[in-house]
């Protein structure tokens, strides 16, 4: 066997080679290098082999044990199919290079060119004399090609890279390199871009050198110390992280800004509340006030009429349902009659207004005197005497107290008190008191409040009578199957709302000393307020709007969003502005129905027409997004 077999012949690209266990790597070097010349085809083979192996020798010296036994590798050089394919992986790898500008065929021509120039003594005195210039894979990646550098030799991509070699057992699988784990420390980091294994001959034509080694610092990336990576080389190496890190940035920034836009919401919005409290010793004067007035009306009515022996007093409205705001001036007073036996009659198509026929000898009862011909009770007469009674019961008493005008389609005998330099409204409302064994027809398909109340809860609240007070809609002369608009009633329910108000909670401890807090009763005083303040500042777009609208948003979101922790009161801006949106959406389609007749929409596109109703959503709209600087 000739020298030039002893070695396995494997192609200059081929980064996985191996060699004969059997002999020291630099004997077989020497050996190589004073054996008589070959031919060229078998000189060359050589001189490739003696370069890699001089090259690689200490990490052949290492690694002994995991090297491929010599008669595996001459098989495997015997493949020619395998060589093959092992060639186009290869040349895969090394697409994307810079170095694969060089045309193959100039390639192939120029290392032929080489080879018939140069001799083996000429190798073999450049490898004596400076064989540190070699590539080494203890060395640092060049960006140049070395000019002692006769073979190709592969190009370290980086020290990660380095640390696994090609497992000499089993192609395609890696093991790491001892050598590799020591220098990550040392080592100098190059960037992630593949780089080539493939070099162009020293003696190659001057400009395909030129144009190489131009082309190889286009694509070698600046060396930096391992172990840290500068800030502009690392987003260099990574665009997406950059985007990344800039989309999470401003996602950041938007949830600090928005968190700050919370809080400062927050602060109005409790400092909005603290205002709107009442102090308790002005609630104390002004009920004390209310309450001597409210005694002499009952017994003046008791005394003078008739019809008035066993009329009863109902305290309803938002003093009693602890949503009054601002100041105690407000309070609302139902006198009620009892009335059993009755037929009601619907007037119009909505559910909310009835006329009343009493039944089985309406001649003995005290009402008789207000009956139609077809036994109905004349609301609107029996309205009139009751007003002029109150008038009259009031003008003896020691306050100083106004009797407003009579509105029209109004219930209500409103008086103004002063006392104590303000200013007080009592609105004594008259009212019927129906015992009945089921509500109308109507409210079905309302008071929906099973699963935030509980179905026991309803039934309970349906148990209870209900009032009828004497209201219209429209003209009053209006007919209606016989019936005058004026002589119609308008169904009421405030005694239920008082008592959901009261027990507004999922769970029974809601809002309780050991129950956990909500915030439904704080939105509606601030909604009402919101109101309020648009009211005093747009009297003509907004003369239509009442409280009634406010608290009718709040029952229906209390029986969309049942769960007390839907309403914790460290949620205040949140619930806010969630019901700030549903008074918005029903404010743009016209409709608000009444909680307890579904049938009933209390935005009547009759009496509220559409740009009122776009003007105060605008107005919410604008008071939202801006913080409510009406509240300041």
């Amino acid at each position: 066997m000739s020298s030039a077999d002893s070695f396995v012949e494997f192609h200059p690209l081929d980064t996985s080679f191996m060699y004969n266990t059997s002999e020291d790597p630099t004997k077989s070097a020497h050996k190589a290098l004073t054996s008589p010349r070959p031919k060229a085809t078998e000189r060359a083979k050589s001189r490739e082999i003696v370069t890699e192996n001089l090259r690689c020798a200490p990490t052949a010296s290492r690694d002994k044990n995991k090297q491929r036994d010599l008669s595996n590798r001459d098989k495997e050089s015997e493949s020619q199919e395998s060589k093959s394919e092992e060639q186009r992986a290869i040349s895969r790898r090394t697409h994307t290079s810079a170095h694969n500008n060089v045309n193959s065929t100039g390639e192939a021509q120029a290392f032929k060119n080489d080879t018939r120039e140069t001799g083996d003594t000429s190798l073999q005195s450049k490898m004596q004399k400076d064989p540190q210039n070699c590539e080494s894979e203890d060395k640092p990646q060049k960006t140049r090609k070395s000019r002692c550098d006769k073979n190709p030799a592969p190009k370290r991509a980086s020290s990660k890279r380095q640390s696994k070699q090609r497992d000499p057992s089993s192609p395609g699988t890696y093991y790491e390199s001892p050598e590799g784990s020591k220098s990550k420390s040392k080592e100098t980091y190059v960037a992630e871009t593949p780089r080539t294994h493939k070099t162009v001959p020293n003696n190659a034509h001057s400009t395909s050198e030129a144009q190489i080694s131009q082309n190889d610092r286009q694509v070698a990336a600046p060396a930096v110390c391992a172990g840290k990576f500068e800030g502009k080389e690392k987003i260099a190496q990574n665009p997406g992280a950059r985007d990344t890190d800039v989309g999470q940035t401003r996602a950041d920034e938007k949830s600090t800004m928005r968190m700050r836009s919370v809080e400062d919401t927050e602060k109005v919005l409790r400092a909005t509340i603290d205002k709107l409290k009442i102090k308790t010793c002005e609630r104390s004067k002004a009920s004390s006030c209310v309450n001597d007035i409210t005694d002499a009306v009952i017994a003046h009515l008791k005394r003078t009429m008739s019809w008035c022996e066993y009329i009863e007093i109902l305290r309803t409205g938002s003093y009693y349902e602890n949503l009054k705001i601002c100041e105690p001036d407000e309070f609302d007073v139902m006198l009620t009659i009892p009335v059993e036996r009755v037929d009601l009659q619907n007037v119009n198509d909505n559910g909310a207004f009835y006329s009343v026929a009493l039944k089985r000898n309406p001649k003995k009862h005290p009402l008789s005197k207000f009956l139609n011909k077809d036994k109905t009770i004349q609301a609107s007469e029996m309205l009139s005497e009751f007003r002029d009674a109150v008038k009259d019961a009031v003008e003896t008493l020691s306050y100083k107290i106004v009797v407003e005008r009579k509105k029209a389609r109004c219930p209500a005998v409103t008086l103004q008190v002063t006392e104590n330099g303000k200013t007080i409204s009592i609105d004594f409302v008259l009212g019927l008191k129906v015992h009945c064994s089921s509500w109308p027809p109507f409210t079905k398909n309302g008071f929906k409040v099973e699963n935030w109340l509980g179905t026991k809860e309803k039934v309970d609240l349906k148990r209870q009578p209900f009032y009828l007070v004497p209201k219209y809609e429209g003209k009053g002369n209006a007919e209606h199957d016989g019936v005058m608009a004026k002589d119609s009633w308008r169904i009421s329910f405030s005694h239920v709302e008082k008592d959901i108000l009261k027990r507004h909670g999922h769970s029974k401890t809601c809002c309780e000393a050991r129950g956990q807090k909500c915030c439904r009763k704080e939105c509606l005083k601030l909604l009402k307020y919101l109101l309020r303040q648009l009211k005093d500042m747009h009297q003509k777009e907004m003369s239509n709007f009442c409280s009634y609208h406010a608290k009718t948003i709040l029952l229906h979101a209390c029986a969309k969003r049942v769960e007390d922790s839907e309403w914790a009161s460290n949620q205040l801006v949140d619930c806010f502005h969630q019901l700030l949106e549903d008074f918005i959406k029903h404010l743009r389609k016209q409709e608000l129905p009444n909680f307890f007749i579904p049938s009933h929409n209390l935005i009547n596109p009759a009496f509220l027409n559409k740009s009122s109703c776009d003007f105060l959503a605008q107005q919410i709209e604008i008071q939202s997004n801006n913080n409510f600087p009406i509240f300041c």
